[in-house]
């Protein structure tokens, strides 16, 4: 009931914080004095193939497009520099990015060159983990790389539309065996509570996991939006929400004596860097067509459509499509959710960036938590139980649901489709 509940607020909530409506032209967020640290995130929207149940911003891959995007990218990431902007460490999300390996090095340089990044992420799939892209990537300084695996199960990787672009669970074990140690952090990404998923599924992909023995798992659950649902109900059947807590307690248990847990679904083998940069950033620019930045209080979305993207970037303009400048409450709230989502929050910190009291602002969600022992408090610091673990994974969840509704409704804006 308890989860229930969760599930049925931070809908409610999130559905709010995203509602704004995408307009012609907005600006940037004005740049905040204070040297706090910020991230690049950059978009690469192509795939090969589109998977039935990803609700991201994505399009079949077409190489001149894509060629003329990164092009466009690159002025993009530029024209930040010009306003101010300084990076402490780059991710690059799609998509796909490695579709195009020699323009995503080309991407990587510059922002090497420009900003005073620390840390490259990027993200890939299976089928690209082969000797020469790994060889560029890590030429390019790239410390973490993040492979979207979802499952080694071949029968849901035929259902999920993956088999036959990605290969048998089998020979993706063998290309990420091949790879172990080239970076200072390899990830794999997975996904629990597909449909036709069964507790059998399930025990093994961790075993496969745990022979593997990588540097971090991001376990997600799956996540669609309203739109994406009606595609899975066809392909994968219903989602049931209600299996979730079983399968992330066998994830847990499995898990718990060769990682830690770094955040509520993020499990590591040490002080690696996380998958979720929400945590470790609190602010971050979006570039890139479709991305979402949050400067300065404000949470703003580039032009869905392409060759918008290309045209506005083109004639000198951010392609800024939409944006809402959050309350103080709301931008209180953010910080409570990814915080914690990381395991810690610490209320004097809280306190000190926002200039107000923050447990007084927040004292209905704390309380509601600390009664559901999903929370624990000592002196400043609120840590989740492990109770409260699944609690957050449950609002992280509701959360991205939200924003890729967001996603559908800009897409709708722009007449594209998630086909597209």
């Amino acid at each position: 009931m308890i989860e229930k509940f969760i599930s049925y607020a931070a809908r409610k909530k999130n559905e709010n914080y995203l509602r704004f409506s995408p307009g012609v032209s907005y600006s940037l967020p004005a740049k905040k004095t204070d040297d706090t640290p910020l991230l690049l995130y950059a978009h690469i929207p192509f795939c090969e193939e589109l998977c039935p149940y990803c609700s991201f911003h994505r399009i079949v891959f077409h190489e001149d497009l894509a060629r003329a995007y990164f092009g466009a990218l690159k002025k993009e990431i530029l024209m930040y520099k010009d306003q101010g902007y300084n990076f402490k460490a780059l991710y690059i999300g799609g998509g796909t990015p490695t579709v195009l390996i020699d323009e995503l090095a080309a991407t990587i340089e510059l922002v090497r060159k420009t900003y005073h990044v620390a840390e490259i992420s990027v993200e890939t799939n299976p089928n690209h983990l082969n000797d020469s892209n790994i060889k560029i990537l890590k030429d390019a300084g790239v410390n973490r790389l993040s492979v979207g695996v979802q499952t080694f199960d071949d029968g849901l990787l035929k259902m999920a539309e993956r088999y036959h672009k990605y290969g048998s669970g089998s020979s993706i074990s063998e290309r990420l065996a091949a790879i172990r140690g080239y970076f200072d952090t390899l990830n794999v990404d997975m996904i629990f509570n597909f449909p036709s998923q069964t507790k059998e599924i399930l025990e093994h992909d961790l075993s496969a996991l745990l022979k593997l023995k990588v540097d971090q798992i991001t376990y997600y659950p799956l996540m669609v939006s309203t739109s994406t649902q009606k595609i899975m109900g066809k392909k994968l059947g219903a989602v049931d929400d209600d299996r979730g807590r079983v399968f992330y307690e066998m994830i847990s248990r499995a898990l718990s004596e060769d990682y830690r847990a770094s955040t509520a679904w993020c499990f590591s083998k040490s002080d690696a860097m996380i998958d979720e940069y929400v945590i470790n950033y609190d602010e971050y620019a979006g570039m890139g067509s479709g991305s979402i930045g949050y400067l300065g209080g404000s949470i703003y979305a580039n032009t869905f459509d392409i060759e918008d993207y290309i045209k506005r970037i083109e004639n000198g303009e951010f392609p800024i499509s939409a944006r809402r400048d959050c309350t103080l409450k709301e931008r209180l709230l953010y910080d409570f959710l990814m915080k914690l989502f990381g395991l810690a929050l610490d209320l004097n910190e809280l306190n000190k960036k926002h200039g107000v009291d923050a447990a007084r602002y927040l004292l209905p969600e704390i309380f509601f938590f600390m009664m559901a022992g999903g929370l624990k408090k000592h002196g400043s610091m609120l840590t989740l139980s492990e109770k409260g673990r699944y609690y957050w994974v449950i609002m992280m969840r509701e959360f991205f649901i939200s924003v890729n509704n967001f996603r559908d409704h800009c897409r709708s804006i722009a007449n594209l489709s998630l086909a597209h």
